[in-house]
Parts: structure tokens; sequence; C-alpha cells
């Protein structure tokens, strides 16, 4: 499994992790499919939280400038007591994941207003109202609630707002409700998609992908901004190890987004490919499935 993108030319590139305001992103459906389109990659996957929100005017967007916008959302599942992402590539039955989203979308908003009480008893309270103004009718999560504290005044940036007030263990924290992993697996495989593991890092090990592959796991994202070349390296022979598509992205969530810029990680369409003949032989599988009285 070839990783290097240097000699590739960008419309043999692709980009299958992004979000828009439709979850946590800066920018909205539209303009992310404008500027992957500007940076000459090939293809994209909407990634948003949670969410299906954006890809109709995504896909929409797509269709006009001739780029292709693969149907997917990033799931927010758990592993025992480990936080644990999963991207469902290519939804093929968008309603079906839809009535299990908006499930997701009633835990984000309650929890959000959970957060938004601590944060008043500790004096730091911003408006309700202000945090959905900075979700704009998206997945609300935590990013939106540090956007509203700046704007208020409260802290000067992202990273001041989770390390004193938002991060694991500090006052106004409270846990994401999240699914089991399996039960990610098994509505990514029920919608038509492909279940991947989503910037696995260092967790990425033979020990904790065994029990995931058994579970029906698809894939790994062997590229990720916050990958280091080790991680890279061992991720791309595990996924050849287990016979698991690989796939990669940017994460990229708008126009300033630190190291993370579009399509910064070179991700080969050939990976893309490949998860399309998966895809194909799973449906063709599902098609052509076992008739009345087989195999009595």
């Amino acid at each position: 499994m070839s990783i290097s993108g240097a000699e590739r030319a960008p419309s043999d590139e692709v980009d299958l992790h992004m979000h828009s305001t439709a979850s946590d992103g800066l920018l909205l459906p539209p303009q992310v499919v404008q500027a992957a389109h500007s940076a000459g990659l090939a293809a994209i996957a909407l990634t948003d939280h949670d969410s299906l929100d954006g890809l109709a005017e995504a896909t929409a967007e797509g269709d006009l400038l001739g780029m292709r916008v693969i149907p997917a959302v990033e799931l927010s599942a758990h592993d025992g007591n480990r936080e644990i992402h999963i991207l469902a590539l290519h939804v093929a039955k968008l309603a079906l994941m839809e009535s299990h989203l908006a499930g997701f979308r009633s835990a984000r908003e309650t929890r959000a207003a959970r957060i938004i009480d601590r944060l008043r008893e500790i004096g730091a309270g911003v408006p309700l109202e202000t945090v959905m103004d900075e979700a704009a009718g998206g997945a609300v999560g935590r990013p939106h609630i540090a956007r509203a504290m700046i704007r208020a005044g409260i802290v000067s940036d992202a990273r001041e707002a989770f390390d004193r007030y938002l991060g694991a263990g500090r006052p106004a924290f409270v846990e994401k409700e999240r699914l089991d992993i399996r039960d990610a697996i098994a509505i990514s495989h029920a919608a038509g998609a492909i279940a991947i593991w989503a910037h696995p890092g260092g967790e990425g090990r033979r020990a904790r992908l065994e029990p995931l592959v058994a579970a029906g796991l698809d894939g790994v994202e062997v590229l990720h901004p916050s990958h280091k070349s080790e991680d890279i390296k061992r991720l791309g022979a595990l996924a050849e190890f287990f016979g698991l598509a690989a796939s990669g992205g940017s994460d990229w969530h708008g126009s300033v987004d630190g190291h993370r810029t579009i399509g910064c990680m070179h991700v080969p369409a050939a990976w893309l490919a490949r998860q399309d003949e998966i895809v194909a032989q799973r449906k063709a599988a599902a098609s052509s499935g076992p008739t009345v009285g087989a195999g009595r």
C-alpha cells in the first residue's frame, strides 16, 4: 500500500474527511465543495459529526462543478471506556441513517444545555441562543460553545475555552452519550456504508483492531493530520494484514484550521476506487442473496 502522494497530480487525489457548518465546520457545505474544487481534488467525503444535513447542498454544488461528493457521516462511539469515531462512508440508505442521527442530535442538544448550565453556575455563562446561532442549525457541540464564549469575551480563543472550561476534567465538562462501537458499525452497514475507524493514531494496533475487525470494521483512516509517520506506516501495514480498506483525509473544518489544510494528506484516488469496489461487491452479494428454500 503506497502512502506517498508527492508525485500525484491533484486530480488523482481525494479528501475523505471534511466538515461543514452542518456540524462544527466554519464553511457552508457548498463552500467546502468549492474549496475542494479549487484545490484540484477529484472527490471529497463530507463527514459532519452525527449529521447528514449538509449533504444535499454539497452534492448539488458538486454536480454543478463536476466533483463527486460521497455521502458520509462521522459517528461518535465508544469502545469500552474509550472514545472512538467511525466514518460511515458511501451511505446509500440516507433515510435509515437519518432516523438514527435524529436521536444523536437530540442528545447533543441536551448535552449542550447541561454544559451551559455548568458555565452559568461558575460565572462564565453564555446564552443558549448564542450557541445555537453558532451551530447554524447543524449538530451542536463544544466548538460552538467555545465560539459563543469568545463572542462574549469570556475567553480569547477556543484553546482557552477547552483548557479552562470545556475539556475533560474541566468544570463545565459533560460526558457525551455515544454508541457502542459495534452498534456504530452495524448502523453503517445497515445504511449501505462502510465503517472506517477515524484517526486511530497510536491506538491503532493489532490487538485493538482484531475485535473490531471481528465486529465488521471495514477499514482504517491511515492518513490523518494527527498521525505521526510511524502511525501511518503501521496503520498501512495493518490494513494490508487484515484486508481492510485504507482511507484518509484532512479532517478540515474551515479556511483557518492550523496545519490542517484542504487536501493536505494527499490521499490517492486509488483508495477511493478500492472502497467503491467493496461497496459494489457488498451490494451485489445482497441482491443475489439466498432464494426461498435455498440450501435445504
